[in-house]
C-alpha cells in the first residue's frame, strides 16, 4: 500500500499548551544533578507532545537541500549545500524547551512527503542506553540519509546539556559521494528559575569520503557579551587543505558562503573600525549547583550582516504566528502528530501517532497524559521482566547493528521492508 499524504496539513495543534508555572521545578530536579537523565522518570510537565523519533524526523524540514545539491556538478558547491542542510537540521531546536517523549523499545515513525521527494522510518532500537535509529530515501533514489542517535542528557544545575551521540550519513548516489558528520552539542539554560533559553556548541566536521573535501563548523557558545549567541562560522577546504569557502551566519536564521580572501578582508576592516575592539573572554556556561541567579540569556543580537560578494544558501522559514502557545512548534512540527484519514490500518501499530499519552497532551488532557505514560512505562518494564525470565533477547525489527561503512563507528543499518507493510508479528506496546 502507498500511503497518501493529504496536501492540507493541519496548521494547528487541537489544544494549547498549559502552563508550567504551578509547578516546582527545583523539587523535583535537586535529586538528579550530575546525573545522566534517560535513567530518570520525568514527569510530563517537562515534555512536547511529540516523541524523540518525530523530533529527528525534523532534520528533514529542508530537504529542498539536499535536492538541490544532487543537481550540481562541482563537489565544493555540493558540500555548501550540504554544510547549509547540517545547519539547518538543527534549527528547529531554538526556543523548543519541551522535552521531546522518551520512545518505547519497538516504537516506531514513519513519514513520506510526496511533494518534497522522500520518505522516512525511525524506530526505538534500544532503551538501556536509548537509541533511535532512522533511514530515508528519496523517492526517485537519488539520495539516502540515515543514523541512530543516543542523546546523552546531564543536569547541571541551571542547565541541561545534551550531547547527541551518532553518525549522520548522506548519500548522493549519481555523484557516488557520502558525507558523515555529528551533530553539535545542545544545552538547555535556567530550568530551575528565569527564562529558558538554548545555546549549540561545538565544532562538526563533514566529510566528503569520496573527494576528501572537508567541512569544518564551529558552532560558537555564546560568550561573555552574547556577542557570538547562536553563531556559527567554518570554512570548506579539499583534500590537499586548500581552503575554497567560508560559511558563516547563525543557526537560528541564515547561512551564507563567501571566498575566503573576501572574508579576512572584510575582518580586518571590521577591526581597524572598531567593531571587535574589546577581546570578549568566551565563558563557559556556569555549572554551578548552588547559585540562585539565573543565567542571562543575552539580548539576540543584530541579524547576521551580509558581507558583499556572498552567497546565501539557506535563511530559515519563520514560525507560525500562534507558535508561542504551540510549545513553539514549526510549521513542520505542528503536522508530525496528525493522524490522517486512512492511516490507521495502514501504518505500523507502533507508531508514535498511535501512542495515546502523546495523543492526550497534543489534545491539551494533561491528567490522562499523565495517567497513560505511567501505564506505558510500567507495561514496557513488565515486558522487559518477561524476556529476562525466559532469557529472551530484544531485536529491533526494521534496523540491525553494525559498523558505519565510511568511519567504521558503531551504527544502526536499515534492513528494509518496513514500506511492505507486513506488520502481523511487531509487539503490542501501547
Amino acid at each position: 500500500v502507498c500511503l497518501q499524504y493529504s496536501s492540507s496539513l493541519q496548521t494547528t495543534l487541537p489544544a494549547p499548551m498549559f502552563s508550567r508555572n504551578d509547578f516546582s521545578v527545583w523539587g523535583f530536579l535537586k535529586k538528579c544533578i550530575g546525573m545522566e537523565l534517560s535513567k530518570i522518570t520525568m514527569p510530563i510537565v517537562f515534555n512536547e507532545p511529540l516523541s524523540f523519533l518525530q523530533r529527528i524526523t525534523e532534520y528533514m524540514e529542508h530537504t529542498y537541500l539536499i535536492h538541490k545539491a544532487c543537481t550540481l556538478s562541482d563537489s565544493i558547491e555540493r558540500m555548501q549545500l550540504v554544510a547549509a542542510f547540517a545547519i539547518s537540521a538543527v534549527a528547529s531546536q531554538w526556543d523548543r524547551t519541551g522535552k521531546p517523549f522518551n520512545p518505547l523499545l519497538g516504537e516506531t515513525f514513519e513519514l513520506t512527503r510526496d511533494e518534497e521527494g522522500y520518505r522516512m522510518i525511525s524506530e526505538q532500537v534500544s532503551h538501556h542506553p536509548p537509541i533511535s535509529a532512522f533511514y530515508t530515501e528519496s523517492l526517485n533514489q537519488d539520495f539516502s540519509f540515515h543514523g541512530s542517535i543516543y542523546p546523552k542528557l546531564k543536569f547541571w544545575g541551571k542547565s541541561v546539556e545534551a550531547e547527541p551521540k551518532g553518525t549522520m550519513t548522506l548519500e548522493l548516489s549519481k555523484h557516488r559521494e557520502a558525507y558523515t558528520w555529528t551533530n553539535p552539542m545542545c544545552c538547555v539554560h535556567n530550568v530551575i528559575l528565569g527564562k529558558l533559553w538554548i545555546e549549540q556548541y561545538g565544532t562538526v566536521e563533514i566529510v566528503n569520503h569520496s573527494t576528501g573535501d572537508k567541512c569544518v563548523l564551529n558552532f560558537k557558545p555564546c560568550g561573555m557579551f552574547g556577542k557570538e549567541l547562536h553563531r556559527v562560522e567554518g570554512h570548506i577546504q579539499d583534500k590537499s587543505k586548500k581552503k575554497h569557502q567560508v560559511i558563516y551566519g547563525k543557526w537560528t536564521e541564515c547561512v551564507y558562503s563567501i571566498e575566503p580572501k573576501v572574508y579576512e578582508v572584510n575582518k580586518k576592516a571590521e577591526k581597524k573600525s572598531g567593531g571587535d575592539s574589546k577581546k570578549h573572554k568566551q565563558v563557559q556556561s556556569e555549572q554551578s549547583t548552588g547559585g540562585d541567579d539565573a543565567d542571562e540569556m543575552p539580548d539576540v543580537q543584530e541579524t547576521v550582516t551580509m558581507i558583499p560578494g556572498s552567497t546565501l544558501l539557506w535563511r530559515v522559514a519563520p514560525r507560525p504566528p500562534h507558535s508561542t502557545q504551540m510549545y513553539n512548534f514549526t510549521n513542520f512540527a505542528m503536522t508530525l502528530n496528525e493522524l490522517e484519514p486512512g492511516m490507521i490500518g495502514v501504518i505500523a501499530p507502533t507508531d508514535c501517532r498511535l501512542r495515546p499519552d502523546i495523543r492526550a497532551m497534543e489534545n491539551g488532557d494533561i491528567d490522562t497524559a499523565s495517567q497513560e505514560k505511567e501505564r506505558l512505562e510500567e507495561k514496557q518494564r513488565a515486558a522487559r521482566r518477561e524476556r529476562a525470565k525466559d532469557e529472551e533477547e530484544w531485536s529491533a525489527r526494521w534496523f540491525q547493528q553494525g559498523n558505519n561503512r565510511y568511519t567504521g563507528a558503531a551504527d544502526w543499518i536499515y534492513k528494509g521492508g518496513y514500506f511492505d507493510r507486513r506488520y502481523s508479528d511487531l509487539p503490542d506496546i501501547y
